[in-house]
């Protein structure tokens, strides 16, 4: 696990007791946390919504996703299965987007929508992705490959969805750590991301 620097260094700036008031790249999500005596922050992951593009630095910049996308587009995948739920476009399922980058750091998501005809297209640098079709709300026909299977994983953040009615990630308990990693709890869940 790598520590989020830009993370990191604000916490080594707060105050012990000072507080932090962030989004987390990537998850939508605002994070409300005091400094603790350890020189980490404990606190909670607010039920706002909020995002923020990631910072840019100059050559050690991530490139864009058009090229990963573009290169699975119309591939077939070494996995072909039918989904489960309807194709969802997951940039806008905020809560969904958050659990999935905890699940599989890095991954990118892409959307179309053509008359009826919804296409959405998961990416990681890694190699793994998944592109899932279907018409409107009908079962998606789902191509993956790579080392992991991306659209498995979000459908399994979907189900757990529908059953409990939500998902742990908002309203969660949050430990920063100095160096920048965050570790989230909720109930018997847990997660590290950074």
């Amino acid at each position: 696990m790598v520590a989020l620097p830009n993370l990191a260094g604000v916490i080594a700036a707060l105050r012990p007791g000072g507080r932090l008031v962030t989004t987390l790249a990537r998850m939508n999500v605002i994070v409300t946390a005091d400094k603790d005596a350890d020189g980490g922050a404990s606190g909670v992951v607010e039920w706002g919504r909020a995002g923020l593009m990631g910072t840019r630095t100059g050559a050690d910049y991530p490139p864009g996703t058009e090229e990963p996308f573009a290169a699975v587009r119309d591939r077939e995948g070494e996995q072909v299965i039918e989904g489960r739920y309807p194709v969802l476009d997951v940039a806008e399922a905020w809560d969904v987007r958050a659990m999935l980058e905890l699940a599989v750091p890095g991954v990118e998501a892409h959307y179309e929508e053509r008359g009826e005809q919804r296409t959405a297209w998961l990416v990681r640098p890694d190699g793994s992705w998944a592109c899932a079709s279907a018409m409107w709300i009908d079962p998606p026909t789902v191509h993956q490959g790579g080392p992991r299977r991306l659209w498995t994983v979000l459908e399994r953040i979907r189900h757990r969805l529908n059953a409990e009615g939500g998902l742990p990630i908002y309203g969660s308990r949050v430990h920063i750590t100095p160096d920048g990693v965050c570790h989230f709890t909720r109930g018997k869940w847990s997660a590290s991301y950074g």
